[in-house]
């Protein structure tokens, strides 16, 4: 495995990051107990996971089985990287008018206890905003997240799906509190997805901010199967107008793929690899065999031909902004 650090912080995490979202889900408990360990064995430090995962029906399920697989010792806990995320509806009766998402001191604290309780740790080294919340302001944010560091609940604080303003204002903002600030932005990020290189990629990298790419394979549309599904899978009949609407950019690099001797999900990966500012993108196994499969993403090495052939196949905003649309 290959490590970089998380954004401009000292913290070394792997280049592929385990994402857990399908663990009790599409995933059972003993199934991704196997994958987690296999993943610690091939020295994958970084896991991802949110306080919602587990669906609707049961929101924290996910959190709940990374914590049991802890809780069997061997050095698990202490091997980790842990990052989870906070914003969305716990479904928390008690929390009355305040029980929908957001980032208020109030909800950070209930979340984050509650996550602790969840996972079965005292601390979470990466604490991420799962989404920006516009009614609760800088200063609110900053006090709550200083008050966790300071207890020691919390290593480094994170933003997902947050605008390149809202990264700069974060810093900024940061900075006169005499605080470190953000240090990872999860974004989603693809060769299908390229809009984040106009301007949330070169605000994070300018910010010091790691990134970390999720649906790297955009919803499965860049993992081979859907222009082949196998029979009887999910995949075989999710998104048929995104398949035609994508039919020939998906055969052009299908073709690439095959010349090149890898799979089109490991060449998805391995090129938000060769992204600047990139620090890992999100791999979502949901058996052992699509983890074991993905291992080799870091090994694989993108040429200059191979990235000039794939931005003819899926053409990007054409650079930074403003450079990208004005002269």
């Amino acid at each position: 495995m290959q490590y970089s650090y998380l954004g401009r912080s000292g913290l070394k995490v792997s280049k592929l990051c385990l994402g857990t979202m399908n663990f009790g889900v599409q995933t059972d408990e003993s199934e991704a107990f196997k994958i987690m360990d296999a993943a610690l064995d091939a020295g994958i430090n970084f896991f991802d996971t949110a306080n919602v995962y587990g669906k609707a029906d049961h929101a924290g399920r996910t959190e709940e089985i990374i914590g049991k697989w802890f809780a069997q010792g061997g050095g698990r806990r202490e091997k980790v990287v842990l990052a989870t995320k906070f914003n969305g509806d716990m479904f928390d009766e008690n929390d009355g008018p305040n029980r929908a998402g957001g980032l208020s001191s109030f909800k950070m604290r209930r979340h984050l206890e509650g996550s602790l309780r969840r996972l079965q740790t005292d601390h979470i080294e990466l604490y991420q905003m799962h989404h920006i919340d516009r009614n609760v302001t800088w200063d609110e944010l900053w006090e709550g997240f200083d008050i966790a560091l300071h207890q020691g609940k919390i290593g480094y604080v994170g933003s997902s799906n947050f605008a390149a303003r809202d990264l700069v204002k974060a810093q900024y903002e940061a900075k006169a509190k005499g605080m470190f600030g953000l240090v990872s932005e999860q974004h989603k990020f693809s060769l299908l997805c390229r809009l984040p290189e106009l301007e949330v990629l070169p605000a994070a990298e300018e910010h010091g901010i790691g990134v970390i790419a999720w649906s790297p394979l955009d919803g499965g549309l860049l993992s081979g199967h859907a222009l082949r599904p196998i029979p009887g899978s999910k995949r075989a009949a999710n998104n048929p107008e995104r398949v035609e609407q994508y039919r020939a950019q998906l055969e052009a690099f299908e073709g690439l793929c095959r010349e090149l001797g890898e799979s089109e999900a490991n060449v998805a990966l391995a090129w938000t690899l060769t992204r600047p500012g990139m620090t890992a993108p999100i791999i979502g196994p949901r058996t052992l065999e699509q983890l074991e499969t993905a291992l080799r993403v870091v090994d694989i090495q993108l040429g200059e031909p191979e990235l000039k052939k794939l931005d003819e196949i899926f053409p990007g905003p054409g650079g930074e902004a403003p450079q990208a649309y004005a002269w």
